[in-house]
Order: C-alpha cells, then structure tokens, then sequence
C-alpha cells in the first residue's frame, strides 16, 4: 500500500549554476506543492499505513523552515532546484518516517520532479 500527504509553501530563491541570462539566475518565488509518499502494509488492527497526523507532525518543522523563506540560505540549499529540494527533504525525513518511499517536488503546476531515495 502506499499513501501520501501534500503541503504547500511559497518559497524564493535563485539558481546560481544556471548560465548567464538564464531567467532562474534571477531572485524569484514559487508556490511549491510537496508530496510526501509513504509504502508499506496496512495495520490490520488501525486499518491504516500510518496516521495522517503523524506525517504533517512530522513535516512540520521542515515546511516552518522552507515557507516564505530564502531557499538559497538553507544549508543544503544553496543552489535550490527541485530535484535538491526533494533530495533534502528526504534526507530530513527518512530518519522519522522510515516508510517514506518517494518525495515529489512541484515548483509550477506543470513542472517538478519524483525522488525515490538513495
């Protein structure tokens, strides 16, 4: 079974490895969505993989350091693509939610990325 939670945060950064001119080389926003996928099998006595509320308990102090924040000072994030950014998000995870199976980045609402772990 898998299951997922999705969160939303408004975020600004710049991507400093991009060329010259590039329009990401500047200082922009998103409105990123982050989905948090967890596998494994269902609980016969709960009748759930995990509890939703466990996984936003968990996310939290993660999104209070992303949300309406400068990516780019986030170590780690130095140079904030999606797919760093679902990289760091499973690094910050996976010791609290040894379930995770995948991490999803969008940073539009038709581009972004799918981490599946190391």
């Amino acid at each position: 079974m898998e299951i997922f939670k999705e969160f939303t945060f408004e975020a600004a950064h710049f991507l400093p490895n991009v060329p010259e001119g590039h329009k990401c080389g500047r200082l922009h926003g998103h409105s990123f969505k982050v989905a948090i996928y967890l596998e494994g099998p269902v609980d016969p006595h709960t009748g759930w993989l995990r509890d939703f509320a466990d996984i936003k308990a968990i996310f939290k102090p993660i999104y209070e350091r992303l949300d309406h924040y400068y990516l780019n000072d986030i170590q780690g994030l130095e140079n904030p693509t999606s797919e760093n950014l679902a990289i760091w998000i499973w690094r910050e995870l996976k010791p609290q939610l040894p379930e995770l199976s995948r991490v999803r980045v969008h940073e539009t609402c038709t581009s972004g990325c799918e981490y599946r772990g190391d």
